[in-house]
């Protein structure tokens, strides 16, 4: 198609390099025509030839690049999607400190709490203990005992563990006499009770999970102790104590 003005060379890169085969044929045809010395071509020839190469190349070029980009990005979401979860782990480790998160570049929680940042409520661990070596645990909230979903921006529950002999003596030496009757308020209970004495077991994302145990544990008591931990690390009230027999 004819084009008037000054504006006749498309200005996208292929829509010219279409053109350009057009023009160049056609003029070499009617240069030719016309008797014209073809020597006055060679310096547009060999413009037309550079054009040939460069353009081809730069095509590929990009064309590697924006596959580079895509696999880049994939590779990210992939690895962040890893990341995350992992993170969300330690963030909620007894035992990772402001320190470990700084040097780990992650988030450093403020040492104040705004109200309501923390879980408020406590979870209630229910145990089956009809397994060998095995206590299966269910844990739901103290607010909806029938409801297995977990308060509004719980991540999960941290876990704790006591082992008591079976008269009464607790794993680290410290006494105390539990009986099938002896509630969560009793006297025993509020001394087994002692978040100091018990053992990290698990942080738990799901609504069950099972312990289990070594045949020298059979026949000991296991006294658990829990409390939920929201998106951001934060730590909620501890449970009231549950105690269930390990099966030998």
């Amino acid at each position: 198609m004819a084009r008037n003005g000054s504006h006749y060379i498309p200005r996208p890169d292929g829509d010219f390099s279409a053109w350009l085969e057009q023009y160049w044929e056609y003029l070499k045809f009617w240069w030719d025509k016309q008797g014209l010395d073809t020597a006055e071509l060679a310096a547009l020839e060999l413009a037309v030839q550079e054009w040939r190469v460069a353009y081809p190349a730069h095509t590929t070029a990009q064309a590697a690049a924006e596959g580079a980009r895509q696999a880049k990005d994939t590779a990210r979401t992939a690895l962040e999607q890893q990341i995350r979860p992992i993170t969300r782990f330690v963030q909620s480790w007894p035992k990772t400190t402001d320190a470990n998160r700084a040097e780990m570049g992650i988030t450093v929680s403020g040492t104040s709490r705004t109200p309501g940042g923390g879980p408020t409520t406590r979870p209630l661990a229910i145990v089956d203990g009809a397994q060998r070596l095995t206590h299966q645990l269910r844990l739901v909230d103290e607010s909806s005992p029938t409801r297995r979903a977990r308060p509004a921006g719980v991540l999960g529950a941290e876990v704790w563990v006591k082992l008591a002999e079976a008269n009464g003596q607790i794993a680290n030496g410290q006494m105390v006499k539990l009986k099938a009757e002896d509630g969560p308020t009793s006297p025993a209970a509020a001394a087994a009770g002692d978040p100091a004495n018990f053992t990290f077991l698990t942080m738990t994302t799901k609504p069950s999970f099972r312990a289990t145990f070594k045949p020298a544990e059979g026949g000991k008591t296991a006294i658990y102790m829990a409390r939920w931990v929201n998106t951001r690390g934060e730590k909620g009230p501890w449970s009231e104590i549950a105690t269930a027999t390990v099966a030998a």
